[in-house]
């Protein structure tokens, strides 16, 4: 099979009309140049150099082959200038992924903040389940997913990098007549004999509140589920039952109050990208951002 970089040589020699020309351009010297002519006729098993007093030219062979050398350059440029616009438009892209509460509290800051750093930055924005979202990465749907988790913290493949955002503690979300509304800690136990909102069975915020009941000493006795903690306080706020919310999903239904609750119970908020984000700058960009954010959200909670 022919060398690609012996073809290329061939075109620069009938180019430059000499072996020392080509040896410049390639930044070798015409020694080296001197060598590789002659391995390529050894190679080819014909003479396709001819040297006079004013340069050089290529035989019929030699310049056959350099036509194929001239390919060989035109599609390395075409490769170099699609690669610079391909990476050009990565380095502006950032396709982000979120559950509600989080795209409703936490990007809006930080997007508006990274819309004045990049002015030109190309941001897609969609609902990402927090089940989905480290899949969502690595299928390279996303370049940062926000997510939450109950307990345990998600184990990503290793090409994946799972980043701590905050703790958003749960809270217990009464009817605002409720007789439990005092000024009084509450325990979780006083709700044992309350109907409850809860999180759908099979859903890791309800295996939490599931294992802090049996803690307590009560199976709940639970009137409605749902998966969403927006429809628990709506529930709520009707009369119907109490609910476990997150803060940061606290919307404030009118006839509805919330409580914190002993034990403290959270969810942690995470960011995911992809370990290496040479290709996708922005995401560690906006991984910044979202921490800044982070911090102003939960300052008051403190």
């Amino acid at each position: 099979m022919a060398d690609p970089g012996q073809l290329r040589l061939l075109a620069l020699i009938e180019d430059h009309g000499s072996l020392a020309a080509a040896a410049h351009v390639l930044g070798l010297t015409p020694a080296a140049v001197t060598q590789q002519v002659a391995r390529a006729e050894r190679d080819f098993k014909v003479p396709l150099v001819l040297r006079g007093p004013r340069g050089a030219s290529l035989t019929a062979a030699g310049a056959l082959l350099a036509a194929h050398g001239r390919v060989i350059d035109r599609q390395a440029e075409e490769a170099d200038a699609r690669l610079a616009a391909l990476l050009g438009h990565l380095s502006l892209r950032l396709r982000v992924g979120a559950f509600q509460a989080a795209a409703l509290h936490l990007l809006p800051p930080a997007l508006t903040a990274l819309r004045h750093r990049h002015p030109h930055a190309e941001l897609s924005i969609r609902d990402v389940a927090s089940h989905q979202g480290i899949e969502e990465i690595v299928e390279d749907r996303l370049d940062l997913a926000v997510i939450a988790s109950w307990g345990a913290p998600p184990e990503p493949p290793p090409h994946i990098a799972v980043h701590s955002l905050m703790l958003d503690p749960l809270v217990v979300v009464l009817p605002d007549d409720h007789p439990l509304v005092t000024d009084r800690p509450l325990r979780l136990e006083d709700l044992r004999h309350e109907s409850w909102v809860t999180i759908l069975a099979g859903h890791a915020a309800r295996e939490q509140f599931d294992r802090a009941a049996l803690a307590a000493g009560f199976t709940p006795k639970i009137r409605f589920q749902t998966a969403s903690y927006d429809v628990a306080q709506a529930l709520v706020g009707t009369g119907i039952g109490v609910a476990l919310v997150s803060r940061l999903a606290l919307s404030g239904v009118p006839g509805t109050v919330h409580r914190e609750v002993q034990p403290r119970l959270h969810r942690t908020l995470h960011a995911v990208t992809r370990a290496d984000t040479a290709l996708t700058p922005l995401a560690d960009v906006f991984l910044e951002l979202l921490r800044d954010v982070a911090g102003d959200v939960t300052a008051p909670w403190s």
